[in-house]
């Protein structure tokens, strides 16, 4: 399973290789925005876009909304999990 990340792009790093910078939770990592980029939205365009982030490539735009409910999903999975482990280490 493919999992991508909402992640905001703050800044264009390297626009003739389709580099960007992208904040993911707080962390800004560099990403290829190729996928995103076309004709009509040329790199320069890309900043402020929130975007998947995959393996460090930036996989389509998606509005602000559909970022946010995918982050409180993320963070509710995460959740989730620190749960499980607390209830599996409770029962060792």
């Amino acid at each position: 399973m493919c999992l991508g990340i909402p992640g905001q792009i703050v800044e264009l790093i390297d626009p003739e290789n389709m580099m960007a910078k992208v904040e993911v939770a707080g962390v800004k990592r560099p990403v290829n925005i190729a996928c995103i980029v076309d004709e009509a939205h040329p790199p320069e365009a890309c900043v402020g876009d929130w975007v998947l982030v995959h393996v460090g490539f930036a996989m389509s735009r998606i509005d602000h909304e559909e970022a946010e409910r995918t982050l409180e999903i993320l963070a509710e999975l995460g959740d989730l999990q620190e749960e499980q482990a607390a209830m599996q280490e409770g029962a060792r």
